[in-house]
């Protein structure tokens, strides 16, 4: 893939404002969880710029979002400090023709905004107002999509368009509904929807931890593209 896999992240999970000094990039989050909050920095970095990572907008001690090789200098220093790993990611990624397949219309129904039952299913796994407010602030072409079987709400899950590539977010299945192909379905509707946008590619990322999601994931045809982590500061990261 030649798209800057984080450019797509940041346009389609966007944080509600973002500071740059120097090679650090702030950002504010709203709340919404480590993507929208983490700080990056850019290579060239020096010892004085890492003395300075808490003085983002919020004085905060944000993670650091370590951007695959290209932050393998950043990551070796900060270990270096003592900084702590956290939540090792992986990007997949396929062709939307490849996902795109003829699935029931009531199996993922497509809308402009988000839905009632949307917002239950996200509520119980844990996505709060907070990380729906980053999908209301997405722009572009984007749409959210509620997963149904045996003729009730099942999951859920949100795409968004940067460029020509699609990325799914916020892919939710209540545990009563797993295993009945509803992820699956989820991601055959984005790449539907992706392709009707001339979006070429659909990505999303999972934790590595994760290995249901990935084995699921693995059985589409999606491959794994890129990766990140985050480092945190010694003490719990205020985000």
């Amino acid at each position: 893939m030649t798209v800057d896999l984080f450019e797509v992240l940041e346009a389609t999970w966007p944080p509600v404002a973002r500071v740059t000094k120097g090679v650090v990039t702030y950002r504010d989050g709203g709340g919404g969880g480590n993507r929208v909050s983490a700080t990056t920095v850019s290579p060239g970095f020096e010892a004085t710029d890492l003395d300075r990572l808490d003085q983002g907008p919020g004085g905060g001690a944000a993670p650091v979002m370590i951007r695959g090789a290209r932050d393998a200098a950043l990551d070796l220093a900060l270990t270096a400090r003592g900084y702590g790993i956290r939540d090792a990611t992986l990007f997949y990624a396929a062709p939307c023709k490849d996902l795109a397949r003829p699935i029931p219309p009531l199996a993922g129904i497509l809308s402009d905004g988000p839905l009632a039952a949307l917002n239950e299913v996200w509520t119980e796994g844990g996505i709060g107002a907070e990380r729906q407010a980053i999908m209301a602030r997405a722009v572009g072409p984007k749409s959210w999509i509620l997963g149904r079987h045996r003729d009730k709400a099942a999951g859920a899950a949100f795409v968004a368009l940067y460029q020509d590539t699609a990325m799914l977010h916020a892919i939710e299945v209540r545990p009563t509904e797993r295993r009945n192909g509803v992820a699956s379905a989820l991601v055959a509707r984005a790449a539907t929807w992706a392709q009707s946008k001339d979006a070429t590619t659909l990505i999303l990322a999972v934790t590595e931890a994760n290995t249901g999601a990935r084995s699921a994931y693995a059985s589409l045809g999606m491959t794994v593209v890129g990766n990140y982590h985050y480092r945190t500061q010694p003490g719990p990261p205020l985000i």
